[in-house]
């Protein structure tokens, strides 16, 4: 295989198994993508990584510009290099961190002027820009520049992101020359399935090695999005790797899985572990309560990773209310173990045709715990 190809082993409903090859190797699907703002998966360096499973860590163009800028990583290198990972490495565009300073940018047709969040200093990225960073910085897989709309808009709004979306995507497209490096498009629209699929017509009329839902997980009640995708996500090229952008809790890969998603990011499982909530095979966890204090189990009698076979409940809280550092460094451990197992155990039942018990197990599971939280 060669980088951008793509090959689909199994399909169980519109729930798919595959293989992305990209220039440091192939990506098994479904698969969820570390977050590593920084260069950095927060709390974790790459042997953790490893032995959790991370097959891909997701880079962030906005912030790796401010600091310490791309030519200062191309000139160490590039971002594989200077972090230490060897493997895929895929960076968002930029657009939804100038999305989320709506107070400090100013949006034309011919890109963003935004002021930086670290010291005020004016910045323009256009999709040309945006391209030059993720080129520098030499990503496998770069993410075209889009607009990320908020939650809600009006019909007049979306129509004119969609169309802002698609034209800097020809334009990225344009600008992307680099060998090697996979240009996934994004499909906006909004929450509105009518708006999503003309989004997604146009889109996909640009050949690309793969496409993205973005604009999900923007503040909309998150019923929205799970009522949307199978609706939307089984019309993406069927031979094209599938990637939904910024999703989400375990409950959400797996509702976005069985609509036919193969590719999955999002801070929540680091975040969440700073704050001392962990994701288990029986639900959430909050490290924090009163009822751990003497609790000498591990967090989750199903888990291998390093934190369940080595801590109890007990020390992790003891951790956490002492302000420690190590409590943040052990949750993250475990909840991004968790996630890279249930992708896992995902493309296990996938091959072994048992996709649909597995599916309900987690649903049942999730869906009950989320209930009671």
């Amino acid at each position: 295989m060669k980088p951008g190809d793509f090959q689909i082993h199994e399909t169980v409903g519109q729930a798919r198994r595959g293989t992305l090859m990209t220039a440091h190797g192939k990506i098994e699907t479904p698969v969820f993508m570390a977050v590593g703002t920084r260069a950095t998966v927060k709390a974790m360096n790459v042997e953790e990584l490893e032995a959790c499973g991370t097959q891909v860590v997701l880079g962030n163009t906005y912030h790796l510009h401010l600091r310490p800028g791309e030519k200062t990583i191309r000139k160490l290198g590039g971002l594989h290099k200077f972090m230490n990972w060897h493997k895929p490495i895929l960076t968002d565009s930029g657009g939804f961190q100038v999305f989320s300073l709506a107070n400090l940018r100013h949006l034309t047709e011919a890109g963003v002027e935004f002021r930086s969040h670290l010291d005020g200093a004016k910045h323009f990225i256009s999709p040309e820009k945006s391209m030059e960073i993720q080129m520098d910085l030499g990503s496998d897989i770069i993410m075209a520049f889009d607009e990320c709309l908020k939650y809600p808009a009006e019909e007049k709004e979306i129509r004119r992101s969609m169309d802002l979306t698609y034209k800097w995507l020809l334009r990225s497209k344009a600008a992307m020359t680099r060998p090697g490096s996979l240009l996934f498009g994004i499909v906006q629209g909004g929450l509105s399935l009518k708006h999503r699929l003309e989004s997604l017509a146009q889109i996909t009329s640009v050949d690309l090695p793969g496409y993205a839902l973005g604009g999900f997980s923007v503040g909309e009640p998150i019923h929205l999005m799970h009522e949307l995708l199978p609706d939307v996500a089984p019309k993406m090229p069927a031979h094209k790797p599938r990637y939904l952008m910024g999703v989400g809790t375990p409950l959400d890969l797996i509702i976005a899985v069985d609509a036919g998603i193969d590719m999955f990011d999002c801070v929540m499982p680091t975040r969440v572990a700073r704050n001392g909530t962990i994701y288990t095979w029986r639900g959430k966890v909050s490290i924090k309560r009163a009822e751990y204090k003497e609790d000498d189990s591990p967090l989750d009698p199903e888990c291998d990773c390093y934190t369940c076979r080595h801590y109890s409940k007990a020390y992790l809280r003891h951790l956490f209310l002492s302000g420690e550092i190590l409590g943040s460094r052990l949750n993250t451990i475990h909840n991004i173990h968790f996630y890279m197992k249930l992708m896992e155990r995902a493309r296990h039942h996938l091959a072994e045709g048992t996709w649909e018990s597995f599916r309900d197990d987690c649903l049942s599971r999730f869906v009950k715990n989320r209930a009671e939280t």
